[in-house]
């Protein structure tokens, strides 16, 4: 059974292979693989990586440290990490939270609890011990694995729970050193069914609680499948996807995708992000590919990029977490003539839309459906409509949706209605059906009866050569019900002023319709996010609705259209 589930699984995988750059037809004609019994670690993982010694894993720190490993060698480390694992107890089912940084042991971990048939929740880090003990109790976990400076989070944590340490002997806590010792040939205590729990996220929550979101055997290792196709990976490729574990993101990139498509890899560690440092290892290394936050774009763009377009071997670059704004897109591809190219997807799913390898590229679109998806954008009654909410329909269920959430039938129920499964964002779809992010629903707001999309507007102020960030959101007007409000942060060696504040808003008023202008702009050290790292509109929206009335005092550096003649009009 499990070589016929492995069959599937890989001519679903070469089908796409073939047709990388020939979106209509890997679109039109790509099935997802229909599978009982599969378990992605041992069927495919172990299969890939008999007698194959290419780099699976490649860690490089900023102190010029490197870590490798082979397929092979990751195969039988991972079958003795299992091994070990069952030894302390962990079971076929049972929850197991890993937190930790991209260091060796996470992925030996990752891939001997999915042999097991363990239930992992990834966690962050930079979780705080309140964090951790909603996810202990929510999560129903009965093992923590951990890196040895986050013990003391745990401290005061009540629970029945295996504590197993990475790094320095913690007193109390198993050393995961100790696993060297457990005997490398694994045999599973029976078969794994596709449809089995494999994954347990928590939502980042950047409107309300986090939400439990769970995954099988199947929605993510197979459903990455469409992601390897987005981000345009082949085998032999080595993929740097900047993200940190315990976000779905990481999953995506730093493991399934790559390794679906018989990838490296490849990891950078530092303390503080530098650009010129991040150019320096993709030229040292020779990666293929790049995924990144636009964080990280917006900051690339202010290099000299031109100088480094003859020193890397770059085939793919690709950003992800939030859109684009079409200024980086354009700066990125007048400097090394390759296209940068975006996408859409969450927690909840696989990826769903993207500008795939190859094909035309419209300013501001996160893309087409990408295979395995059909995508229907849904107005406020659930109809079909040409901008609406980004939807997938259900009667041709994606095989990299979620299972729902596990915590609540109701909020499953809500997403899942009318034979749709509903994203909450919104977008616009055109004749040839590239589809372009509006916002949140949550985001978008109304300004004298006109809606506005805030992604919009900051894809606009964000072309100012003095602005790093920027983050729209309504401000309370009386006449115009709201109008839209610019947080800005600037670019280093820029002075937060009264001209320069003109300046941006005057920049901004030649290029937007008049019901579209930023109207009042405050400059801020940095933006309120989620640990994630995703901009908390919500948050400055609710900021702004307490303030109240416009001649409210104002706020530290915050500026009005009316306090510049110039502007007024």
């Amino acid at each position: 059974m499990a070589a016929n589930a492995l069959a599937a699984f890989t001519e679903a995988r070469d089908f796409l292979l073939r047709h990388r750059t020939d979106y209509d037809t890997a679109y039109r004609d790509f099935r997802w693989p229909q599978l009982t019994e599969f378990n992605w670690a041992l069927d495919h993982f172990d299969t890939l990586a008999r007698g194959n010694d290419r780099t699976a894993l490649h860690i490089v720190g900023e102190d010029g440290s490197e870590v490798r490993r082979s397929f092979a060698e990751l195969s039988q480390r991972s079958s003795q990490v299992a091994n070990w694992l069952r030894a302390q107890g962990v079971q076929r089912g049972d929850r197991v939270l890993l937190m930790m940084g991209n260091e060796l042991p996470l992925w030996e971990l990752m891939l001997a609890c999915i042999k097991l048939g363990a239930v992992m929740i990834p966690a962050t880090p930079l979780l705080t011990a309140d964090d951790l003990q909603d996810r202990l109790g929510r999560g129903n976990v009965r093992h923590v694995v951990i890196a040895s400076e986050h013990a003391p989070k745990f401290a005061d944590l009540p629970g029945r729970y295996t504590r197993i340490t990475v790094g320095p002997a913690v007193a109390g806590w198993t050393d995961f050193a100790d696993s060297a010792s457990a005997p490398t040939d694994f045999t599973p205590d029976g078969q794994t069914q596709a449809t089995d729990p494999l994954l347990l996220y928590f939502t980042s929550g950047t409107t309300s609680k986090p939400k439990l979101v769970l995954h099988t055997h199947q929605s993510y290792p197979v459903g990455h499948l469409s992601t390897m196709y987005w981000i345009g990976l082949a085998p032999g490729d080595v993929h740097l996807n900047i993200s940190s574990p315990g976000w779905a993101k990481h999953a995506w990139s730093c493991f399934f995708a790559p390794w679906n498509a018989g990838a490296t890899i490849f990891i950078f560690n530092y303390t503080r992000f530098s650009a010129p440092g991040l150019l320096n290892v993709l030229k040292n290394h020779q990666v293929t590919s790049l995924c990144a936050p636009p964080t990280v774009w917006r900051l690339l763009i202010q290099e000299d990029l031109k100088a480094w377009s003859g020193q890397l071997a770059l085939r793919e670059i690709i950003g992800a977490g939030e859109p684009l704004n079409p200024e980086i897109i354009d700066q990125v591809q007048v400097a090394w003539g390759m296209t940068l190219r975006d996408g859409f997807g969450q927690t909840e799913t696989t990826a769903q839309i993207g500008n795939t390898p190859g094909q035309p590229v419209k300013p501001g679109s996160m893309g087409r459906p990408l295979p395995g998806y059909e995508v229907v954008l849904l107005d406020v009654d659930d109809n079909p409509a040409d901008e609406g909410e980004v939807s997938l329909n259900l009667a041709v269920r994606p095989l990299g949706l979620m299972v729902g959430y596990e915590d609540s039938a109701q909020a499953t129920a809500n997403v899942m209605r009318q034979g749709c499964y509903h994203t909450g964002d919104t977008a616009t779809r055109d004749a040839d059906g590239y589809i372009t992010f509006v916002g949140r629903a949550d985001d978008v707001f109304k300004a004298s009866d006109y809606r506005i999309s805030p992604f919009e507007l900051e894809s606009v102020l964000i072309e100012h050569p003095a602005v790093t960030e920027v983050a729209i959101v309504p401000s309370p007007d009386p006449v115009r019900l709201a109008v839209p409000k610019a947080f800005v942060t600037l670019a280093a060696g820029q002075q937060p002023d009264a001209q320069l504040a003109e300046d941006i808003l005057s920049f901004a008023r030649t290029r937007l319709a008049p019901y579209k202008r930023v109207r009042r702009l405050q400059f801020v050290n940095e933006l309120p996010k989620t640990i994630s790292g995703k901009i908390r509109r919500v948050q400055m929206r609710r900021t702004e609705s307490e303030r109240g009335a416009p001649d409210a005092a104002r706020a530290e550096m915050e500026y009005f259209e009316e306090d510049f003649p110039a502007l007024k009009g």
